[in-house]
């Protein structure tokens, strides 16, 4: 008869497709289940952090809900710092883990229901004779509220017979937030009004966009608007005519583009937080730009907000583009002039009004050179110290990178570098794992979740050699997980730079700081992948020549660019500025 493992592993197979763990005594019976009785694939990683790692970017780059998997006790502890991350970023995912036995807590349990609502993750625990049903309500929870959930099997409970697996209904979710009631209604009245008047439109689109499915939506606002575009560092992409976009807002973004955005006289702002870093502590926006913001939140999240509507992103921007089309007068709520809408046609709804006119004969989009404004430095080869200016290195792999690549990233000084200079082709092709929760050692067990979920991809990781360190022992699992589809560069400047330019800059110790420069090269070929130093640009002809070669064929590349320490990315500059 199946166990009350057999039931967890069954009723949750039908919704993941992908499990990620470290096997341990409190996850055998489940894991036997999962190999022995269902069609999940489950991957093994050699940290059990790197199970909620994996899960977590498998989501983000497919929009398809994973599990992790691990032991009781040092297993689950191990899986904290990732875990607080799922929820920071609003991640759903389901972790699987043994825990203590019902008769009570042995002396290596530790209270594991309040170590995860400590970070923000809710744990439903099975019976023996409701575990398929609790495993769906799991499932369910992490859908509609968009956070990772704990799933503890008690120890003395996971081999008990449980009877035939009953049926488990489908998880139900939640609809898209539609705007609702006079006060939503009026403030898109507003919000089209401010659109329609405006000189110098500009939309802002978040992750959150993304998520809604909002992109079609927004390129005919902005087609429709003549607005200038940009998005978060994780709504990159969305926006589908990219001739008008500026590209990612906030430290990430080139100082012409962050130029234009501050003579915008409207702006709006689709399923973006709008952070610290977003708003470029405050700078973004200059103080005379209407600001309005769109999300699901409960209120608007920055002050200089000044009209918010909650609701979806989809269903807002197709709001405004049905009352831009629609010839609407927007003069019953005060809210400027009532002129009519040049060219404009009625239209039922949705965006299939898009190409109605309602710009400018000459926007303001097309009056300046967005190219031009999107520029970044381009950088010298060499550091004054003699060592690789990461800016020209960025700039080079740019140029050689596959097409069809997913970015993957880690957290440290260098992610300035891959945001500023990678351009990605839609949001769920660059992922920031660890930046919610500000930590790092989360890049290779990222490759494993990415590489599952985009199997037609090239998955580029980029890591500094900190975070690279913290988590080593899943080089191996990327290398065995990606293959020849997966990559690495390793900006290694033998520091922690974050902290070297934040506090040695301040006359601290930098001892602590500092690490002894690690071959990753060689770390690489120990678990079977080709490894290069780069200390030059034309060390990077290896990277031009690989991605010319069959993935079926060759190996996962690691290149270990020897970098110079003393170039500070603009960002780093921006939160140096502020914290001095």
């Amino acid at each position: 008869m199946p166990s009350v493992s057999a039931h967890v592993a069954l009723t949750l197979a039908q919704h993941v497709d992908a499990v990620f763990g470290v096997m341990g005594n409190g996850n055998a019976y489940f894991l036997d289940a999962l190999e022995t009785q269902t069609d999940a694939t489950f991957t093994a990683v050699r940290h059990e952090q790197g199970a909620v790692v994996a899960a977590d970017a498998h989501f983000r780059a497919s929009g398809r809900i994973a599990a992790g998997t691990s032991t009781y006790g040092a297993g689950f502890t191990n899986t904290i710092t990732a875990l607080a991350e799922a929820v920071q970023a609003h991640v759903p995912l389901v972790l699987v883990v043994g825990d203590e036995p019902t008769s009570g807590p042995r002396p290596w349990d530790v209270d594991q229901i309040a170590l995860a609502s400590a970070v923000g993750a809710r744990t439903y625990t099975v019976g023996r004779t409701d575990a398929a049903a609790t495993t769906v309500i799991a499932v369910e929870h992490a859908l509609t509220y968009r956070v990772p959930v704990v799933l503890a099997i008690p120890y003395d409970v996971a081999a008990l017979e449980a009877g035939a697996v009953p049926a488990a209904p489908a998880p139900r979710l939640p609809a898209p937030l539609a705007p609702r009631g006079d006060f939503a209604e009026s403030m898109l009245d507003e919000i089209a009004a401010a659109l329609r008047d405006a000189e110098r439109p500009f939309l802002l689109a978040g992750r959150g966009a993304w998520l809604a499915g909002a992109g079609e939506a927004l390129g005919a606002l902005a087609a429709q608007t003549g607005a200038l575009t940009a998005s978060s560092a994780l709504g990159r992409g969305i926006f589908p005519d990219a001739r008008y976009d500026l590209g990612v807002t906030g430290g990430f973004g080139a100082e012409g583009a962050m130029e234009l955005v501050r003579t915008a006289d409207v702006a709006v702002v689709f399923g973006a937080s709008l952070n610290q870093f977003t708003m470029r502590f405050g700078d973004l926006f200059a103080p005379g730009t209407r600001v309005y913001q769109i999300d699901t939140a409960p209120a608007a999240t920055h002050a200089h907000v000044g009209g918010f509507v909650r609701a979806d992103a989809r269903l807002a921007a197709e709001a405004l583009v049905t009352r831009l089309s629609s010839g609407h007068d927007f003069s019953e709520h005060n809210f400027g002039d009532a002129v009519g809408l040049a060219g404009a046609t009625p239209d039922s709804g949705g965006v299939s009004g898009a190409d109605s006119a309602v710009v400018p004969a000459r926007p303001w989009r097309e009056t300046v050179d967005v190219a031009a404004a999107r520029a970044y430095e381009p950088g010298d080869e060499l550091a004054p110290d003699g060592r690789l200016d990461p800016r020209s290195a960025a700039r080079r792999i740019a140029e050689l990178l596959p097409e069809d690549r997913v970015v993957v990233s880690d957290g440290g000084h260098f992610i300035g570098w891959a945001n500023m200079y990678w351009p990605v082709a839609a949001p769920d092709r660059m992922m920031m794992i660890g930046t919610a929760f500000q930590s790092i050692g989360q890049g290779w067990p990222s490759v494993v979740g990415a590489a599952l979920a985009r199997r037609d991809a090239t998955i580029v990781l980029t890591s500094g050699d900190g975070g690279g360190l913290m988590a080593i022992a899943d080089l191996e699992s990327a290398v065995r997980a990606a293959g020849g589809r997966g990559m690495a560069v390793v900006w290694n400047d033998a520091a922690y730079g974050a902290e070297v330019n934040l506090y040695g800059l301040k006359g601290l110790a930098e001892g602590p700081m500092r690490i002894p420069e690690v071959d990753f090269a060689a770390f690489g070929a120990a678990v079977g992948a080709e490894g290069v130093v780069v200390r030059t640009l034309d060390d990077l002809d290896r990277l031009a020549a690989w991605s010319e070669e069959d993935p079926a064929t060759r190996r996962f590349l690691v290149l270990d660019l020897r970098i110079s320490g003393d170039v500070i990315a603009p960002y780093q500059q921006e939160i140096i500025r502020v914290n001095s």
